[in-house]
């Protein structure tokens, strides 16, 4: 009887449901090859939905993975977790091919030479490998004291240093816009008190609008200003000055930042339907499951003169700093912006400047593959312009666009940039696994996603600590180069402390 039913279940079951898939295929009008070859064509579209994850497992090589490889994905992870960015055996880079590299000095900095602040230690977990095997992995987590590694007071980036609030920045890394919807509420959570912890760090809410859980820790917060003007805005889409005031007056938000475009998509923010529950409908003051499309710019301004104009009210109504975010096409659009400052006297206290090459939970392919400048390329443009019109002192900049790791960091300081913030490094540190469903609200991780049930694998308490050891090690990494380049501080980076090597072997002075 045993024998008869092990029978059914191995043989006749699998037999029926061929059958009933060959005929069905067979009868359906949509796919053309599973009307031809109904079994071979069933094998085929599996095998091409497994494909990415085929290829990232198992078949790309450590260095060939897009957006992030293996290996770009794995010194943001194995950081968050083990509080340690040391690798065996040699770089997996290809020293062949062009690239940049940072100028090392004939005589370095010892530790106790630098300029940073740790006195007051991070108290933060990390995990210790006990034992691992083919099969399985034996580990523990385990409470450590760890080092700020923050700018001393008095070499502190100060953004708008006029206003009545000024924001005094310690930490060269914050977190770059994330909107809670894009995030769900435990993603946001465990970014905000893991970035409170790690100290002086910042967070910007994103265009979607400033939350409760944004506010969940200790984080600076940017609050952004969107085209939507979600959070910001009345019933009927105008602007609130009234919920700019309530905005401002949260002792936790620094600055404000009015968000004119982004290097993956140079046109307002999409967020399905699906995603948009109760609570977020409340906080962008928009209809609850219905599709959220920004305009492509802001209704309020339409050229420098009304956009400058802007950027004052906002600033007297506050009494913060106000800057801008934007992507550059040219050198043309830096030089413009730089004159008109010059020539005005008025302009943003920052300039956020994203390259083309940054990422988004939903945009469309075409913008993102080929509409905007890469980041090495705009800043060296922006950084030119400003100081060419000599407006460099006014107006700090923060850089993103792909700086994942503390040498991409420190070239981007050197080419220019005050400060750099990370989104898709963070993402990964609260989980994200690059599965790419973000704009599906499908989010495996719980990462990118408002579905309750997916969030419950986000589990705050666990990530936060990796949030604020991926922030430590950044940090640390910052002052490791630059004692390497003969510097006591990050911030005294400059083009010739970098180089750049093409594929021949012949090295160029950045500057």
């Amino acid at each position: 009887m045993t024998t008869t039913i092990l029978v059914l279940v191995l043989v006749v079951v699998p037999i029926s449901i061929a059958i009933f898939i060959f005929f069905y295929d067979k009868r359906q009008k949509q796919h053309a090859i599973l009307r031809n070859y109904p079994i071979l064509g069933r094998l085929r579209y599996t095998t091409e939905k497994a494909g990415p994850e085929l290829r990232q497992y198992l078949f790309e090589g450590d260095n060939e993975g897009k957006p992030f490889s293996r290996t770009e994905y794995l010194h943001m992870v194995l950081p968050g977790k083990y509080l340690s960015g040391i690798i065996g055996f040699g770089s997996k880079r290809d020293f062949e091919g062009a690239g940049f590299y940072i100028r090392n000095a004939m005589f370095t900095k010892q530790n106790e030479e630098m300029r940073v602040d740790n006195e007051d230690l991070v108290t933060t977990m990390r995990y210790h490998i006990d034992e691992e095997g083919l099969l399985s992995r034996h580990e523990h987590r385990e409470e450590v004291p760890a080092l700020p590694w923050l700018l001393p007071e008095e070499d502190a980036i100060v953004i708008g240093p006029d206003c009545r609030h000024p924001f005094h920045v310690r930490s060269l890394l914050g977190q770059s816009a994330m909107s809670y919807g894009a995030l769900g509420q435990n993603a946001i959570t465990a970014l905000s008190k893991g970035i409170g912890m790690a100290k002086e760090a910042w967070m910007n809410t994103g265009e979607g609008g400033l939350s409760p859980y944004h506010l969940a820790g200790d984080a600076h917060i940017i609050a952004q200003i969107g085209s939507g003007l979600f959070g910001f805005r009345t019933e009927d889409g105008e602007f609130s000055w009234e919920r700019l005031t309530e905005k401002a007056e949260l002792p936790q938000v620094k600055a404000f930042e009015i968000k004119m475009a982004q290097g993956a998509k140079m046109r307002g923010g999409h967020v399905e339907g699906e995603k948009v529950t109760d609570e977020i409908a409340k906080i962008r003051n928009v209809t609850p499951y219905t599709t959220i499309n920004s305009p492509n710019r802001f209704k309020q301004f339409s050229d420098y003169p009304t956009l400058f104009d802007f950027i004052e009210k906002v600033r007297d109504h506050t009494g913060k700093p106000v800057g801008i975010k934007i992507v550059i096409g040219g050198k043309q659009d830096a030089e413009d912006l730089a004159s008109f400052m010059e020539e005005t006297g008025k302009g943003p206290d920052f300039i956020s400047l994203d390259g083309a090459e940054g990422g988004s939970g939903a945009t469309y392919q075409d913008l993102a593959d080929s509409v905007g400048l890469p980041l090495r390329s705009s800043l060296i443009l922006l950084d030119d312009a400003l100081r060419k019109y000599e407006v460099r002192d006014r107006v700090k900049v923060i850089a993103s666009g792909k700086i994942t790791t503390p040498d991409k960091a420190a070239i981007a300081l050197a080419m220019g940039a005050d400060l750099v913030q990370v989104a898709r490094g963070f993402m990964i540190s609260v989980g994200c696994i690059m599965a790419q469903r973000c704009h599906t609200n499908d989010c495996p991780a719980g990462v990118a996603t408002t579905d309750a049930k997916l969030q419950k694998g986000l589990v705050v308490e666990e990530k936060k600590f990796r949030v604020t050891n991926y922030i430590l090690t950044m940090r640390e990494g910052l002052f490791r180069i630059a004692a390497a380049a003969g510097l006591d501080s990050p911030t005294k980076l400059e083009r010739h402390h970098i180089v750049y090597k093409d594929e021949r072997g012949r090295v160029y002075p950045v500057e």
